[in-house]
């Protein structure tokens, strides 16, 4: 490292958003490379001199090489964020209690970040600088749906006009999350693009005749893929096109196999046959001691560095908002409920298309998934997005445009 323990203390607690996620901490960040150690013990989020807390520390350690990688100014795919490296195997072993490093994540995180030289960061989207009083595309609703025997005010935002083109945030988010392409008329021109916030989600709060507060919340593949059928009969769309990202991703090809008679094609981002995983394993998700700031940098550290940070902190922003227990439950459909890996051969691609993208830096659903998805559903595309995570269309609306485009033109023609 080319920072003494001193300056990177220094460095630390002169960061804002490192003396944000540190409040309150009694323990501190040991960051070992070889034998070279950097140390910062606190008390109730200041520093102290000593190692007055020891069950409240997190060590990070690994080898100079696998540091190095992780230090980068723009550091390669895995090496971006310490939980990406120890998922995939990459070198990096953590050492402390479950819950304290979930508590402390993001200032683990953030204090890592701040031994990376600086970079450029990219430009933001021309629409984001508008004047004053400038109405942006989309249009805000609610529409009245009986799902599982209940009625559901489900949130839905649409801008343009032509094919029908429905959208599926991610676990745990809500539609905001597309919230860029309703802003690119290449698109809007051709597409009717449809946002739609899950039950639970966004603005789609749960249903009055159910009582939700007294039982676990658990996303079932059933009630999830009877959504977008009943929303796209309900506003008439004729021979839709559906486009999920990560559990919507994974929708996207289950809507492909079991339903390929109502869309004329789906585009799964992030999409798999399988993910691995146990929910039991991710506690911490749900923890009365973790609060929504641990899936916030979770979420970040699926995305690309390189990727603009004003947008990686929105994608991490919306998580942090979400009701405590949905994210979690989302994961059960993501997990546990969805498997296609012995009925992919059977979606007929002549009746609906079907067209995956991966994220490069996307370390839940890799780009090795989505190409394996690929392999397994004959006249499927893919395409491995470089420079991006596992959420394309809000980390990096420029380059997910690109990639989208052709896709586009396909179906459109």
């Amino acid at each position: 490292m080319s920072s003494s323990s001193e300056d990177w203390v220094k460095k630390c607690l002169g960061d804002g958003e490192f003396k944000l996620a540190s409040r309150h901490w009694s323990g501190g960040i040991r960051l070992k490379v070889d034998d070279e150690v950097l140390e910062l013990f606190l008390s109730n989020g200041t520093r102290s001199s000593t190692d007055d807390h020891p069950e409240g520390m997190i060590e990070v350690s690994g080898s100079g090489d696998v540091w190095g990688k992780v230090l980068a100014a723009n550091p390669e795919r895995f090496h971006n964020d310490v939980m990406a490296n120890i998922s995939q195997g990459c070198g990096l072993q953590r050492r402390g209690e479950a819950v304290v490093f979930a508590q402390y994540y993001a200032a683990v995180m953030r204090s890592v970040e701040l031994l990376r030289p600086s970079s450029p960061q990219p430009e933001t989207m021309p629409h984001d600088n508008r004047p004053q009083g400038t109405i942006d595309a989309p249009i805000g609703r609610y529409v009245h749906l009986n799902l599982d025997g209940h009625d559901h005010r489900i949130y839905f935002e649409e801008a343009g006009q032509g094919i029908p083109l429905l959208m599926q945030h991610t676990a745990g988010c809500h539609s905001s999350q597309w919230r860029h392409l309703f802003e690119f008329p290449e698109i809007t021109e051709r597409f009717r693009l449809i946002a739609y916030d899950l039950p639970c989600h966004g603005k789609s709060v749960p249903p009055v005749g159910v009582e939700w507060w007294d039982e676990q919340y658990l996303l079932k593949g059933d009630f999830l893929r009877s959504i977008p059928l009943k929303l796209s009969e309900t506003l008439g769309l004729v021979d839709p096109v559906f486009m999920g990202c990560s559990v919507g991703g994974l929708l996207a090809l289950d809507l492909a196999h079991k339903h390929a008679d109502v869309f004329r094609a789906v585009i799964s981002v992030e999409g798999a046959l399988k993910i691995e995983g146990k929910l039991s394993d991710l506690g911490e998700l749900y923890h009365p001691q973790v609060n929504n700031e641990y899936k916030a940098r979770v979420m970040d550290g699926l995305m690309a560095s390189s990727s603009p940070k004003a947008y990686r902190k929105e994608t991490s922003f919306v998580y942090a908002c979400g009701w405590p227990p949905v994210f979690l439950g989302d994961l059960y459909y993501y997990i546990e409920d969805y498997d296609l890996r012995q009925d992919a051969a059977e979606i007929d691609t002549n009746a609906v298309g079907v067209h995956i993208l991966s994220g490069e830096y996307d370390y839940s659903g890799t780009s090795e998934l989505g190409k394996a998805a690929h392999e397994a559903i004959p006249g499927s595309t893919w395409q491995n997005m470089k420079g991006v995570g596992h959420f394309p269309m809000s980390e990096n609306p420029q380059a997910f445009r690109d990639y989208l485009l052709p896709i586009l033109d396909r179906i459109a023609s």
